[in-house]
């Protein structure tokens, strides 16, 4: 059995109850979960909150809403790893046999259902891996950064600054949309960024994060411009 987990508190400080903030003309949460089940990856799609509306929400466009999880779980500091295990256990508890379990972040309007199915298969097809998960490579060569400094500026890597782009490796970042992951590594705690992990890189127009106001409106630019391009 397949699930997907997509964690959503209601304690937003950036942006105001942003996992149900209306986006071109839809709750925010709405998009990651009709994403989810269009992927026909799942077997449960669940949204894993501490918030009345937002269980409400969940409910409205197709999502299972188990118990409130603690207050403890809810907190700004709470990782994300710490509730994709706590609602594991509860429904290995409940009896049902997850094997394996994708956490869905609730700010994801760019993701597809092409992309959850990409990856399912990377990791179905390679058992040796634990998770797959969504990166994106930096624009600009990380290893020529540059940092002040009391006398001004320096560079980060001053063995690197000098170098050609095309004779750096090549750097990613987490693109902050979807981790695949097996359940034993996730109750095992196994990290999503290490061994045994696979990167599925998205290309840009598909990536941003979305944490202050500017974010937000350069995100629905971008969604209503992959709107005009869909067929």
């Amino acid at each position: 059995m397949r699930v997907a987990i997509i964690p959503a508190r209601g304690g937003s400080k950036r942006i105001p109850r942003k996992n149900i903030k209306t986006f071109c003309s839809q709750p925010m949460l709405a998009y990651p979960i009709l994403t989810a089940l269009q992927s026909g990856c799942f077997d449960k799609v669940l949204v894993s909150t501490d918030d009345k509306e937002i269980a409400a929400v969940a409910r409205e466009y197709g999502a299972e809403v188990p118990a409130f999880r603690p207050t403890a779980l809810a907190d700004d500091h709470t990782g994300t790893s710490a509730v994709i295990r706590y609602e594991l256990t509860q429904l290995l508890q409940q009896g049902f046999a997850i094997s394996h379990c994708c956490c869905i972040y609730a700010t994801t309007p760019l993701l597809t259902a092409t992309l959850l199915q990409q990856a399912w298969q990377q990791l179905n097809n390679e058992p040796e891996l634990n998770y797959v998960f969504s990166a994106a490579r930096f624009s600009f060569p990380v290893q020529r950064a540059l940092i002040t400094t009391v006398q001004g500026v320096a560079a980060f890597d001053p063995a690197s600054i000098s170098k050609r782009s095309q004779d750096l490796v090549p750097t990613f970042h987490d693109a902050g949309q979807f981790y695949w992951g097996r359940t034993d590594a996730w109750l095992g705690n196994k990290p999503v960024f290490g061994d045994n992990s696979k990167m599925l890189v998205l290309p840009d127009h598909l990536v941003q994060d979305i944490d202050t106001p500017e974010d937000w409106r350069r995100a629905e630019l971008l969604y209503q411009l992959l709107q005009q391009e869909a067929p």
